[in-house]
């Protein structure tokens, strides 16, 4: 079969090479998936650039990259229902701690990690579910339900933020969201937010705090943790939580502790690849329903062809992007 790898950390055009590697074979409970898109994350690009601390090599001698993705099951492995053959299905962590992922033909991972795609939603709309589609239901309602609440979204223009505003909205929640740029702002509002905000603007607390009538914020979803602490424990109400994904502009933020403290705030730091299985259970229940209530606009950048995996690597590194970048496989 055809699959990107790399053997060595570096440039995306120096280190990703298209070559012929086995078909795996799927093992007892894993199922081989027919990849039809690749959905390239961030995490993706950072992994292969050698952008996580403390890592100096890769974890593996040859890695086939991307975790998100989505295809059809061709084969099972023993303990595997054989009726799960011809099932459409969306894929999550399907690189994280492993060799090989979703950037080739095929694919074997455990079973659970493959999960069914409804037939409303195309394979480029379910390889954009694994990581931001995950990211966002959890970050909103991992707490449970948001109706009525307040919901905070920072970066309501991004890939996870534009799917948190919408997820939050559908869910009954007053939805406020921060954005940069006329595009931004617009995206956000496009997205569903009630009110939407410039967050460089210098008085951005005092404006949220307006727009909400001094009723202080129930949640918030955080792409900035650091850069937005002191504006966040502003806006928080007693016992709100911030559930904060990303803080890649401040990575050793000093935390206001005891403004958090005395309104019994809940820091909710969410990495996706980690949720415990019941989190999981219920992050994909959530999604599923809101996928088959026709509630989310999973945005596509630019779709690829495999053989241009550097160049996919490269959009998504330089940010300049309004939605997901895909590899057609």
């Amino acid at each position: 079969m055809r699959a990107i790898t790399y053997t060595s950390f570096g440039q995306a055009a120096d280190v990703l090479k298209l070559i012929d590697v086995p078909t795996p074979t799927p093992e007892a409970g894993e199922v081989l998936v027919r990849v039809a898109t690749s959905g390239v994350n961030p995490s993706d690009v950072k992994a292969r650039a050698g952008g996580r601390p403390g890592v100096t090599k890769p974890p593996f001698p040859t890695i086939i990259p991307h975790s998100d993705g989505a295809g059809v099951i061709e084969a099972v492995g023993q303990g595997v229902d054989a009726s799960r053959i011809g099932e459409r299905v969306w894929l999550w962590n399907s690189q994280w701690q492993r060799a090989f992922g979703t950037a080739a033909d095929y694919i074997a991972l455990p079973a659970q990690q493959a999960v069914t795609l409804p037939d409303t939603v195309s394979f480029d709309q379910g390889a954009i579910l694994g990581i931001p589609g995950l990211t966002a239901t959890h970050a909103v309602l991992a707490g449970g339900p948001v109706t009525d609440q307040i919901v905070l979204v920072s970066g309501g223009a991004g890939t996870v933020g534009h799917l948190a505003v919408q997820i939050a909205k559908a869910s009954g929640a007053q939805v406020l969201a921060t954005a940069r740029g006329e595009a931004g702002l617009a995206a956000a509002r496009a997205a569903g937010a009630d009110h939407v905000f410039d967050y460089t603007s210098a008085d951005l607390a005092a404006q949220i705090l307006d727009a909400t009538g001094g009723r202080l914020v129930d949640r918030i979803v955080e792409v900035e943790f650091g850069m937005n602490a002191e504006t966040n424990t502003t806006v928080i109400a007693e016992c709100g939580t911030i559930a904060a994904f990303g803080s890649a502009k401040d990575m050793v933020p000093s935390l206001p502790f005891y403004p958090l403290m005395f309104k019994a705030v809940t820091l909710d730091l969410v990495l996706v690849y980690l949720l415990k299985t019941p989190e999981r259970q219920a992050a994909i229940a959530n999604l599923t329903q809101l996928l088959e209530q026709n509630a989310l606009d999973l945005r596509i950048a630019e779709t690829l062809d495999l053989q241009d995996c550097a160049k996919a690597h490269d959009l998504v590194a330089s940010g300049a992007r309004a939605g997901s970048v895909l590899l057609r496989i």
